[in-house]
């Protein structure tokens, strides 16, 4: 991926002979039609794809979530996705933003849906926790993309927003499972049956995590994903009326996979294989900052409407 990232910033070189973003802004724009130029496009949506687990770049996802220890895991769900987000909207918005419907609206189209509905898809098969939150990720990294085609201040703003609701509802979930882990060492889904017999405070945590990253009012991911879907019809395009379509369909599917979880800890009749336990002290205090951070920017609008006004008057 970095070879092919490199690759793509040579293009870029090569058709602007800089690589300040001011200057390839100017220099692209009389190549809006070049071959090169989408080639280039190509290759650094590519490279900054496999950074944010982009279908088809997504591969190694599933793998390295399941294999790394659980805090690494929870750290390349957020912190590293976050941050090649805003990396992302960066390169895309002030380098290439002159050529947006001539060279890179139609990629992004085809890779947010490729994205939503392969990472769905995925998640519902599997039964290793650590690998079910891995195509999770790979479905809300399709519509954080939303953010950046919307093209304007409320999509920007409405990606900020996003990032930030999904920090605190990721990192919920990897710190449950985390605490399941180091205490029991159970990992799959169906060691999660009758949790809330054992461990009522971690899988209310849990269900939390869950509604919120499956866009259940009025938990702080419903608006996360309303703010974002209306960032992108305000583009005021049939494209994209069909793309916020077909992701509003995603979001319905995923509330199965979701909610499998919740079912599992709530209303499965088995016993559950996870005795009773204290977390440790710190584990405690990061989930309830969690738990905090979902209610709170569920219930309070001021957070949205500062990065609104931020927005709109850098833009």
């Amino acid at each position: 991926s970095s070879a092919i990232f490199m690759m793509g910033i040579s293009y870029v070189y090569a058709l602007s002979g800089s690589l300040y973003f001011s200057d390839i802004a100017i220099a692209v724009w009389s190549e809006s039609h070049s071959a090169l130029l989408v080639c280039a496009l190509a290759f650094v949506i590519a490279g900054i794809g496999f950074k944010l687990s982009l279908v088809p770049f997504h591969l190694w996802t599933a793998d390295v979530y399941q294999g790394a220890p659980t805090p690494v895991t929870s750290y390349l769900s957020v912190i590293s996705k976050g941050a090649a987000a805003f990396a992302f909207l960066a390169v895309l918005w002030q380098a290439f933003g002159t050529v947006y419907p001539q060279a890179w609206e139609w990629m992004l189209y085809a890779l947010i849906i490729l994205t939503i509905t392969v990472g769905n898809l995925f998640a519902m098969r599997q039964k290793n926790m650590k690998r079910f939150l891995a195509f999770s990720s790979i479905s809300q990294a399709g519509y954080i993309m939303l953010g950046i085609i919307a093209f304007n201040p409320m999509g920007l703003a409405a990606l900020m927003f996003y990032v930030l609701v999904y920090i605190f509802s990721n990192l919920a979930a990897f710190g449950v499972i985390g605490a399941i882990e180091n205490a029991s060492g159970k990992v799959w889904m169906d060691d999660y049956k009758g949790l809330y017999r054992t461990n009522p405070r971690l899988a209310f945590t849990m269900m939390l995590a869950m509604f919120s990253l499956a866009g259940i009012p009025p938990f702080a991911g419903f608006f996360s994903k309303f703010f974002i879907f209306t960032g992108a019809i305000a583009q005021g395009t049939v494209a994209i009326y069909v793309l916020v379509l077909i992701a509003l369909i995603n979001t319905i599917i995923s509330l199965y996979y979701y909610l499998l979880v919740v079912k599992a800890m709530f209303i499965s009749q088995d016993d559950c294989v996870i005795a009773p336990f204290r977390s440790a002290c710190s584990e405690r205090f990061a989930l309830w900052v969690c738990v905090a951070g979902i209610v709170f920017l569920g219930i309070v609008s001021f957070v949205y409407n500062t990065l609104l006004e931020g927005t709109i008057m850098s833009f």
